[in-house]
């Protein structure tokens, strides 16, 4: 992994957080922008990639046997567990099974020279995650949460993880944030209306990276498999995922710059 410049984990502490969607987003406006992506699925129980990168019944190919070309989908070289088994196929694994496919993912997939591999960790703080943080030295991780008291609970588990392993923890992402009412245009919060989140990342001294709202483009795009960033791009929310890649981008490279 030498030649990728930033690795940067999106994690969430429970599913259902939009987590994969956003890496997924991330990901594309890096591309987008001119950067050399890769995105790396490291949700081996749940992978999601395919269905969102619209490659659902794509397999990578080895041509020498020993080294995997990743796929490759909107300018983001891909690489998921979904790509080597069967739609209807179960993923039952114990952990050394895990721990050995995301070893592979990570030394034997021809990732090439890249500015960002973004790795789209499953939720929660158990085998997959303690693997990748063994095996891949991170720039830093993006943590996901929604307004709901539930999901900012255990974001601060995530934290404590990432902190206890040294792991820069580059900011918080408020995913299915306030959305407004078609009719009225008074704010409806469907997972909750408040600070919760930045009050979280006041306290913890966490960077706020932003709010993405529930926008049913998110919904359509996901399913389609085009990225709200491209299919919608004007978009609430894909401006407000366009402008954290940005962002993001920005205080990478200006912090590269001083070291």
């Amino acid at each position: 992994m030498s030649s990728v410049r930033y690795a940067i984990a999106v994690a969430s502490g429970k599913g259902g957080v939009g987590k994969s969607t956003v890496a997924v987003n991330l990901a594309v406006a890096l591309a987008e922008a001119g950067a050399q992506v890769g995105l790396l699925d490291g949700d081996i129980y749940g992978p999601s990639v395919p269905v969102m990168t619209d490659l659902v019944g794509q397999h990578p190919r080895s041509p020498d046997g020993e080294r995997v070309l990743p796929l490759q989908n909107y300018g983001v070289k891909l690489m998921s567990m979904g790509f080597l088994v069967g739609e209807t196929e179960s993923l039952a694994f114990r952990g050394p099974v895990v721990h050995q496919v995301l070893q592979e993912f990570l030394q034997d997939v021809e990732w090439g020279d890249l500015d960002y591999l973004i790795v789209d960790l499953p939720p929660g703080t158990g085998d997959a995650v303690i693997t990748l943080l063994h095996n891949l030295p991170l720039t830093g991780v993006i943590i996901v949460s929604t307004p709901q008291n539930l999901a900012v609970v255990s974001v601060v588990r995530c934290v404590a993880l990432f902190r206890e392993r040294n792991v820069p923890i580059l900011g918080v992402i408020e995913n299915m944030s306030e959305s407004l009412c078609p009719h009225c245009g008074q704010p409806l919060g469907i997972f909750g209306l408040g600070e919760k989140v930045r009050d979280m990342c006041a306290y913890w001294e966490i960077p706020f990276l932003g709010g993405v709202p529930l926008d049913p483009e998110v919904r359509k795009s996901g399913d389609e498999g085009l990225p709200v960033v491209l299919q919608a791009p004007e978009s609430v929310a894909a401006r407000s995922l366009t402008d954290i890649a940005r962002r993001l981008d920005a205080r990478l490279r200006a912090r590269n710059g001083k070291e």
